[in-house]
């Protein structure tokens, strides 16, 4: 049965093929998606997502496989992955499509539809691929409509050869531009569409209109590059505007639908302005990797209109493994920061078990990678704690950090925020630096007053009594190691706590564990 949407949901992505190689090893068999166990989609719902975003799931095509298998460098990459590899595990990139129909390997559109019932039915919605700015080197659109293309010429050719290909075809050949984007050469398997002309973007929205009715909302890969601004730069020929019309047909077609832009340059809010839902925020993440407090609170001090639709990661199949990137004390913070801020929560499979080796979106087979058991635990209770209906529908509020002495800078890395509903409330704060850190965090208000506080720390298991006239009159005291953090469910009651004993470390009084 469908569960209602909330304000701050959860996805979980799937890297299918290598998901789906798994489970073949499981049954002794090819499997497909009618194949996923029953018990993995319950674990699914059962951990509190809300989404699942199956990726790579569309038809690819015999040039993007032979490409993939016989790039050198390409090559290196998949064996440093896959020491044993082998040329079935090497399926080419499930971006370089050639239709949006299920691969007959994965089941075909008829599983597709029965892993969407199966998921709807434990309240799960289902997320797929758009890819607006480039097919396949074989689609079908090379033979029956090669004007929807950016053509090229040999003088192109010779300025910019890794941008260009000759493609064959039964009419004759054509010179045709690689998908790219304008800061890095193109991508050899794919071919880029041409958005100055009416019937590209025609067929491109006819595209995403059938992808509507099989899913509950799409993820747009690079989206922005078919910006007509972006377009015109990267091309020198002006382009008409997509997105717009694109999104409001999907959403009069099937309301409620979801758009998920990868962008980056900052345009976030670009996106959002044309109807996208969430935006991945690249920005936090890269601030985050950075490991400086002062530019990670900045980020926070937006406004909710912006950051409640802000996808917030610390992996996905574009970036390194976050096991890989981040030690474990910084793993766990950056952690925090990510996933307890407003947004959309957005994981990757194999996250929540400490998987370092980044699978690329060519291969169809994952490593056999042990489980971290420390970060197996935090994210069982960071998921236990994102399940709190405050988590998930409440007000969210970045609170003011300071000193805890004269001359004690190290207030400035820390940062701290509170969530509050109906239901509860929760303070949340953390020392993103390499030392210890101290402060006192101003919880606003004088709801506090005559009361005495209790804080129980979801994540370490340690309960704490606070003085309820000292929190409202010097603010909650934390002091952390480097890279700590409290993550605080608040229970006020009638006073009990001697004055000033709020005053004390965390750390020196807990009253139950």
């Amino acid at each position: 049965m469908a569960r209602s949407e909330p304000r701050y949901p959860a996805l979980y992505q799937v890297n299918t093929r290598p998901w789906l190689t798994a489970r073949s090893r499981a049954i002794g068999r090819p499997a497909t998606l009618d194949d996923v166990a029953d018990e993995e989609l319950d674990r699914i719902a059962e951990r509190g997502f809300d989404w699942v975003w199956l990726l790579s799931v569309w038809r690819t095509g015999a040039a993007g496989r032979e490409l993939s298998r016989t790039d050198p460098d390409l090559r290196r990459a998949f064996e440093a992955t896959l020491p044993d590899l082998r040329e079935e595990d090497i399926g080419g990139s499930g971006f370089a499509i050639t239709g949006y129909e299920v691969a007959d390997t994965l089941g075909g559109d008829a599983a597709l539809a029965r892993i969407r019932t199966r998921l709807a039915d434990r309240g799960l919605r289902l997320m797929l691929d758009f890819v607006p700015n480039h097919t396949a080197l074989d689609h079908p659109w090379v033979e029956e409509h090669e004007d929807r293309y950016v053509r090229g010429t040999e003088l192109d050719l010779i300025h910019a050869p890794t941008d260009y290909t000759w493609i064959k075809r039964r009419d004759g050949d054509v010179l045709l531009a690689h998908g790219r984007d304008p800061y890095f050469p193109g991508w050899q398997d794919t071919l880029q569409l041409d958005y100055s002309n009416a019937a590209t973007v025609e067929a491109m929205t006819a595209e995403l209109l059938r992808i509507a009715d099989r899913c509950d909302g799409v993820r747009c890969d690079m989206a922005m590059l078919v910006l007509p601004d972006v377009f015109e730069r990267t091309w020198g020929r002006p382009a008409l505007p997509f997105w717009p019309a694109a999104i409001a047909a999907a959403k009069a077609r099937v309301p409620g639908f979801r758009f998920m832009a990868e962008v980056y340059w900052d345009l976030e809010w670009t996106m959002m302005g044309l109807g996208f839902d969430d935006a991945y925020d690249k920005r936090l993440y890269d601030r985050l990797v950075d490991g400086s407090a002062a530019p990670v609170r900045a980020h926070l001090t937006a406004g909710l209109d912006y950051q409640d639709r802000l996808a917030r990661f610390l992996e996905n199949h574009d970036e390194p493994r976050a096991a890989a990137t981040f030690p474990p004390d910084r793993h766990e913070a950056a952690g925090v920061v990510t996933y307890l801020t407003p947004g959309l929560r957005f994981f990757l499979d194999g996250q929540l078990e400490g998987r370092r080796v980044h699978v690329s979106p060519h291969l169809v087979r994952a490593p056999d990678e042990p489980v971290d058991e420390r970060l197996a635990r935090f994210y069982a209770d960071l998921l236990a704690v994102l399940r709190d209906s405050t988590m998930r529908d409440g007000e969210w509020t970045l609170l003011e950090c300071r000193e805890a002495s004269d001359g004690d800078e190290t207030w400035r890395d820390c940062i701290a925020w509170s969530w509050s509903s109906p239901d509860g409330r929760w303070i949340v704060a953390v020392n993103l630096s390499d030392h210890p850190s101290r402060c006192f965090v101003r919880l606003g208000g004088d709801e506090h007053r005559g009361t005495a506080v209790r804080l129980e720390d979801r994540m370490a298991g340690v309960v704490y009594e606070r003085s309820g006239d000292d929190l409202t009159e010097r603010g909650l005291y934390v002091e952390r190691p480097p890279w700590g953090y409290h993550v605080l469910a608040m229970t006020i009651g009638p006073a009990a706590v001697p004055e000033g004993q709020g005053s004390a470390t965390a750390e020196a009084d807990p009253v139950a564990v």
